[in-house]
């Protein structure tokens, strides 16, 4: 049989797989052993053991399990709650204050949970009942929620980056750098055009002459500053070489862990063991896709159907934008079906030769796929945080969820050919506190 046609029967039976509710890392696993055997026959099971723990066998995994903590300290505590707070304070004069006040929110939460669930439920828990009460349209309220949320796979530190440095080889330092200033430009475009919609529907969400008076902007300001001074410190120890992504993690999982307990008197041991909970859970449900992931992998590379497809793309011989066209509908695709974890590590030990041989930056590249993972983020049949923000506000209809979600998408969409024209935005910072990435 030849490796084009065992690869059409291993995309159809994990396309399968993916929409049949099976747990992604079982799934892969299974689908990675079921084809070993079939084609190598039972010899092949030799290597598997080996190759699933070589998957986990790596120091720079500790980071996931440090950073998730750190989602999880803060996602148990009102944190959120006061981030929200201060910005609406600061903001409420703005057409649409509140909406760019969520948006704000989200993306400063991105910074320290690196989690969009985490993100998306934190903030829209307070976000979505305060914007509805003020009378702001559900489409508004529960589609800027769900695009706030995905900042947190984007605004370093990424669990999403992590992963694709792992996969890739790629500096994780570097990746975190990269998604700074693209985030930013991100959430500009989400209040940009919040602020010009609710302009032009003349919608106010303060009585006229209502205002905060400036004790009360400053009040808001004690409680989240110890959090923003640790975005500040890991993000300092992590660019200024003090330490290694592991090592910045777990200072930050601790620090912020600490201040929970000390500043929202999180002393019971059942809200400790609710924070450590999460974090065990999540970090092992990453932990199993990644090892399940290089079983699924090695078995593509011995089979040769990633050498074939890479191959197939080189034959082409197609423009390189027409390439990378084709590679973000490839990845639109997959976003709509599969998680980002799962496509990440799926996909970008295929992808990295291809985009490297036509001399697009890996970097740069991480970026673009990590936008392309937001926007499945909010996009059905997966869009996990449709679902979260549908369980916040049952009441209101899905479809309006995600027609709320739709200019928010073409926001995401304008990026990426931002980041194709002037791909610097993405590498400047990265080459500039770094020095140039070595070839």
């Amino acid at each position: 049989m030849s490796p084009a046609l065992q690869g059409g029967i291993v995309l159809v039976v994990t396309l399968l797989m993916l929409v049949s509710g099976i747990p992604v890392a079982f799934g892969l696993g299974a689908i990675a052993l079921t084809f070993l055997v079939t084609f190598q026959g039972f010899d092949a099971l030799h290597v598997v053991a080996e190759t699933y723990w070589s998957g986990l066998d790596e120091f720079t995994l500790v980071a996931i399990p440090m950073f998730v903590m750190m989602g999880a300290a803060i996602g148990s505590s009102p944190a959120g709650k006061d981030l929200y707070e201060a910005l609406d304070r600061w903001l409420y004069r703005l057409p649409g204050g509140l909406v760019v006040s969520n948006l704000g929110a989200c993306a400063i939460f991105a910074a320290l949970t690196g989690s969009s669930p985490a993100c998306c439920a934190a903030i829209g828990k307070m976000g979505i009942p305060e914007m509805r009460k003020r009378g702001y349209p559900d489409e508004v309220a529960t589609g800027s929620i769900c695009a706030g949320g995905t900042l947190g796979i984007l605004i370093p530190p990424s669990v999403t980056f992590i992963l694709y440095g792992i996969a890739t080889e790629t500096s994780i330092g570097r990746l975190f750098i990269a998604g700074i200033v693209p985030g930013l430009m991100l959430t500009g475009f989400f209040m940009i055009w919040t602020v010009f919609a609710i302009s032009r529907s003349g919608f106010k969400s303060h009585a006229e002459g209502f205002r905060y008076s400036w004790k009360e902007k400053f009040e808001s300001v004690p409680k989240i500053a110890p959090f923003l001074l640790i975005i500040a410190g890991v993000m300092y120890a992590l660019y200024g070489g003090i330490a290694t992504p592991s090592e910045a993690a777990g200072v930050g999982a601790a620090l912020c862990l600490i201040l929970a307990i000390g500043i929202y008197r999180l002393w019971s041991p059942a809200q400790i063991w609710h924070i450590l909970r999460d974090t065990m859970r999540e970090s092992v449900m990453i932990l199993t896709i990644i090892a399940a992931a290089v079983l699924f992998g090695y078995m593509l590379t011995s089979l040769y159907l990633t050498q074939t497809l890479a191959q197939g793309i080189a034959d082409l011989h197609v423009n390189k934008w027409v390439l990378m066209f084709l590679i973000n509908i490839f990845l639109l695709v997959c976003g709509f079906f599969i998680p980002p974890a799962a496509i990440i590590l799926m996909t970008s030990p295929i992808l990295l030769p291809i985009i490297t041989a036509a001399g697009f930056d890996p970097i740069w590249f991480g970026v673009i796929l990590t936008i392309n993972m937001e926007i499945g983020l909010i996009h059905p049949p997966v869009g996990l945080n449709i679902y979260i923000v549908n369980a916040i506000a049952p009441d209101v209809p899905l479809a309006k969820v995600m027609w709320g979600t739709l200019p928010y998408v073409l926001c995401m969409f304008l990026a990426i050919i931002v980041l194709c024209f002037f791909p610097e935005i993405a590498t400047w910072l990265p080459d500039h506190l770094m020095g140039p990435a070595k070839g």
